[in-house]
């Protein structure tokens, strides 16, 4: 069994990125969406290196990006703890994620729980 994901990125005339969009198997067939942002990240087999990608449009906004990364780290934490069981550590991820969010003001200051 195979699955693909596409992802097209549009390049304006200074090749930076105009519209990003994804598309997936889904259960009502093949979906696509756009995207004004991306993050990819590749764990290489061989070299044990992390191969990324970050791509984002103009249109995106600064209130955006922080949307982005809060709940890009706020998965990740959660990634982190469903691989490893390291409890310890994912609450201090989980402490940094929550401190993110209330300094963008994603969530409110005092609130100590993730949106």
């Amino acid at each position: 069994m195979k699955s693909d994901i596409k992802i097209t990125v549009e390049l304006d005339s200074k090749k930076q990125p105009e519209k990003i969009t994804w598309s997936a198997d889904s259960p009502d067939g093949v979906q696509t969406r756009e995207s004004k942002a991306l993050l990819l990240s590749f764990f290489d087999t061989a070299s044990l290196e992390t191969f990324k990608i970050d791509l984002w449009t103009n249109e995106m906004q600064i209130a955006e990006m922080d949307r982005l990364m809060f709940h890009t780290l706020r998965a990740l934490t959660d990634t982190y703890y469903k691989a490893t069981k390291n409890e310890e550590l994912a609450n201090h991820m989980r402490s940094f994620v929550d401190h993110f969010g209330e300094f963008t003001s994603i969530i409110p200051k005092e609130s100590k729980q993730s949106e």
